[in-house]
């Protein structure tokens, strides 16, 4: 009796431990439950789930504790001889397929709601790159004019390398902000048309259960509709190279009115945009502020791989110190692979995200970097002459 007793003990207690810590886990460690519908339902699904796991689990380990204590041999010691039993084996069979039935029902309706992209009120294209989102919002009635951007970690890259500490304690959002957020209006269901430049990213936002593979060649689509304003983050979940870890994603849920003034100042953003760029372009830059434009351009898109002092990451990211491209090669080429990029490679083209002056500069920088000093000036001039030509 006594061992039946710390038995029974034992088992109550380790069933209180395991509900205990299925509480803190639902607390601490689940699903977030997100804000728009569909991300609601997931959460319910999921939590639905949890539970059917947990009776089986409690019926199970209940039989198989039962058993260890009221069959054990100093209680029966002569065996049983029966070897199996046709009905209980229909039982065990037919309940797990039922419960699958009972699973299997709503997860099918949520997965094909959750596909449903028809009858969307606006489109926006996202496009993955190594290591960046580009957004383009697609004309129709609510986006008058087609906007473009590129969306990147606004993180210094000081605090990641750990090259510089102070304030990162400081920032909320570390390796979690970016300099454009992609914007989108409340109760408006907008279409996303997934697609890549170069490998596979994902691109997902966990409280608007939105997650799709960006895969080069395909455009996967997935939609989503935020009833609430706010901010909401998320991040690449496909191994796509050396700086995975620094693609986030930032979606930034306006009312209705400040979404048409947000796309008016956009508009006028772009427009004063080109016409800056447009006089920079006009210019006869000196070498002094060439070679300062330029280590600031590349510093913020080109040391990721090639690194600060040029030396790369061999195979995988060449060095520009010393390189041919960047010495002995003509300038026209070096041109070419920064306006363009180069296929089945991580160069991207910079032709649609760096304006002419900053194009110029950075090529400047490069040739005339880490000992190189080739003494090549390129202009804005050179860079729209080659654009032309191309």
């Amino acid at each position: 009796m006594a061992i039946r007793r710390k038995l029974i003990a034992g088992m109550t207690g380790l069933l209180g431990f395991m509900l205990s810590g299925l509480v803190q886990a639902a607390s601490e460690l689940n699903m977030r439950p997100g804000v728009t519908e569909t991300s609601i339902e997931v959460y319910e699904l999921h939590m639905m789930v949890v539970w059917v796991m947990v009776a089986i689990s409690v019926v199970v380990f209940g039989a198989m504790f039962y058993s260890f204590i009221f069959h054990r041999k100093s209680k029966h010691p002569t065996p049983a001889t029966f070897s199996h039993s046709t009905k209980m084996e229909i039982v065990w069979t037919a309940i797990p397929v039922l419960i699958l039935i009972y699973l299997t029902v709503p997860a099918v309706k949520l997965l094909i709601k959750m596909e449903d992209a028809s009858n969307s009120d606006m489109s926006v294209q996202v496009t993955g790159s190594q290591w960046k989102w580009h957004y383009k919002y697609l004309e129709n009635d609510i986006i008058e004019q087609e906007i473009s951007f590129y969306s990147n970690l606004s993180t210094p890259r000081e605090q990641y390398e750990n090259y510089e500490t102070s304030g990162a304690a400081e920032n909320v959002n570390y390796l979690l902000e970016v300099d454009n957020h992609l914007v989108l209006p409340v109760d408006t269901k907008v279409r996303f048309l997934v697609t890549a430049e170069d490998v596979i990213h994902s691109w997902w936002v966990p409280e608007l259960a939105v997650k799709k593979d960006a895969i080069p060649g395909f455009i996967n689509e997935t939609w989503t509709k935020v009833p609430t304003p706010g901010i909401y983050r998320g991040q690449c979940t496909e191994l796509c190279g050396v700086n995975h870890g620094f693609m986030p994603v930032v979606v930034e849920v306006l009312s209705k009115p400040d979404f048409a003034k947000w796309l008016s100042g956009k508009a006028e953003e772009k427009r004063i945009a080109d016409k800056t760029a447009a006089a920079a372009a006009s210019q006869n830059w000196d070498m002094d502020k060439l070679m300062v434009l330029g280590k600031t351009v590349y510093d913020a898109k080109c040391a990721a791989c090639h690194q600060v002092n040029g030396a790369g990451l061999p195979p995988v990211f060449p060095a520009l110190k010393g390189s041919a491209i960047a010495t002995t090669g003509p300038v026209e080429g070096h041109i070419d692979i920064v306006v363009n990029g180069k296929q089945g490679t991580a160069m991207a083209a910079y032709g649609a995200q760096l304006t002419d002056a900053e194009m110029a500069a950075v090529i400047t920088y490069e040739r005339n970097a880490w000992g190189n000093d080739t003494g090549d000036k390129v202009q804005p001039a050179d860079i729209q002459a080659f654009k032309a030509g191309n």
